[in-house]
């Protein structure tokens, strides 16, 4: 992955108005491949539940910035020390359905061994980027959202894990940006609001 195509941020002008997020995106090296860090959110969890997520979370009043509201949340969810992040970008704010402005932020981080709270996160998952580019590993839907109107919803299957939702369109545009895989430009299926999540 070519991180350098990430677009920087300042993270001290990320003030959206709203429930502001953030998480940390964390690509690492594996016998000599990229990899990228994903938590699946413990079943008990109000929003969200047993999703595959990053890192991340709601900013606190104490947070400097969105960037130090992304390496609070991950220390506190994985573990990870702000001394071993090292940050590339952002990628493009996303508006989560729990009306959420999430600003994801890029780094690389160290191939070693986290300590999921189990209180938010059920395990981690580190899964390949040759995995996550392999087109028989993506599929994806149009269906009307109530609130947003028409949407895509992109799906990662990989290892027993399925990455969707925010998270899936965070991929999508991290992948895009850093490597040559392109969602194909139109879904595989329309199905009606109420279908069944191919989970």
């Amino acid at each position: 992955m070519d991180l350098s195509r990430v677009s920087s941020c300042d993270a001290e002008t990320l003030t959206d108005a709203g429930r502001q997020a953030a998480v940390i995106a964390p690509v690492l090296t594996r016998r000599g491949e990229d990899h990228v860090l994903f938590t699946k959110r413990a079943d008990h969890l109000g929003e969200h539940p047993g999703q595959m997520s990053f890192p991340g979370g709601s900013r606190e009043p104490s947070d400097g910035d969105l960037r130090a509201t992304a390496l609070r949340e991950a220390y506190e969810e994985i573990g990870l020390r702000s001394n071993e992040v090292e940050f590339f970008g952002c990628l493009d704010d996303i508006k989560t359905v729990t009306d959420y402005s999430v600003t994801p932020f890029v780094a690389r981080v160290p191939d070693r061994e986290y300590d999921p709270d189990e209180r938010e996160v059920a395990e981690i998952a580190v899964l390949a980027v040759s995995d996550l580019t392999n087109l028989d590993n993506y599929e994806s839907e149009e269906r009307m959202h109530p609130h947003y109107g028409k949407r895509r919803l992109h799906f990662f299957h990989v290892d027993g894990y399925t990455v969707w939702g925010a998270t899936g369109r965070m991929l999508v545009q991290l992948l895009e940006l850093t490597t040559d895989w392109r969602a194909p430009p139109e879904p595989d299926r329309v199905v009606d609001p109420d279908a069944e999540l191919p989970l």
